[in-house]
């Protein structure tokens, strides 16, 4: 038996090395949380709405859209080097306001994880 949860270990250890990530989603699925966004945002193109465009998302340095006149807080979260990556954006995702103090983003946040990851992977198409 404790070999089994060893291997098991093992297993699950190994799925990144083998380009599987437990937090992969799915595109599709992530296209449907995006309409919760889409009031405010878009992804598809570079044009701002209430909220920044968030075409080219991942990789920007937070408060950097073009055109968008954003929260002092955000500008200062840019300013201290903020760089929308996964991890970032899945945090903030979860609790806009936990993550940063001050945003005028007033979306209460994602709470399913499941739901954050395709969304994240919905907006990797428009990131590349």
């Amino acid at each position: 038996m404790r070999y089994r949860i060893l291997l098991a270990g093992l297993c699950v250890a190994m799925l990144p090395a083998f380009g599987v990530n437990a937090q992969e989603g799915d595109a599709a699925a992530g296209a449907t949380v995006f309409k919760k966004c889409a009031i405010c945002h878009v992804a598809d193109t570079d044009k701002n709405k209430v909220g920044p465009s968030l075409n080219r998302i991942l990789g920007r340095k937070a408060a950097t859209h073009p055109n968008f006149s954003y929260s002092p807080a955000m500008k200062k979260a840019g300013e201290g080097g903020l760089v929308w990556d996964e991890a970032t954006l899945r945090d903030y995702l979860h609790d806009p306001k936990g993550k940063i103090k001050g945003t005028k983003m007033v979306f209460a946040g994602l709470k399913d994880d499941s739901e954050i990851n395709n969304l994240i992977a919905y907006l990797k198409q428009f990131s590349q």
